[in-house]
């Protein structure tokens, strides 16, 4: 999931790859990371499009198709509301502050990010379900 944020998520694939049914890998997910799958793959999209805004020179667009969203006006919704800003927001006030933090902007929205970051990393170490842990630690190795 992590490694290919374009690709559609197909839950029966997922739950089939480690012998769950579609509502119980949900169920276990959600307990265990604490979102669905689906929210946790829109923030690992918004994850990837930060990134690429700091790193690239991509137009929102190519970065709205790179993270797997065809629909820019989609995009740019999605990421106002995870990060307080447009796209074309974070980047300019990244680059006008410096790479030097990774902090394209100040208050509690700057923090967002890596505190959805670090909570993920909790999930991910205090998973007591083996197939999800393992799964879990895949999409951490995997960015």
């Amino acid at each position: 999931m992590r490694e290919d944020v374009r690709g559609e998520l197909s839950l029966a694939e997922f739950a089939q790859s480690v012998n769950l049914s579609v509502w119980r890998l949900c169920h276990i997910f959600k307990s265990d990371v604490g979102m669905p799958p689906i929210r946790y793959l829109r923030l690992l999209r918004m994850e990837r499009a930060k990134n690429l805004l700091e790193s690239s020179f991509l137009s929102v667009k190519e970065i709205a198709y790179q993270v797997g969203l065809n629909d820019e006006s989609h995009f740019v919704r999605d990421f106002k509301s995870t990060y307080g800003y447009s796209p074309a927001h974070y980047r300019s006030n990244f680059k006008n502050n410096g790479s030097g933090n990774g902090n394209a902007h100040n208050g509690n929205n700057g923090n967002q990010s890596s505190k959805i970051r670090q909570q993920l990393a909790e999930v991910a170490k205090h998973s007591i379900l083996p197939s999800v842990h393992l799964f879990i630690y895949i999409f951490a190795y995997l960015t």
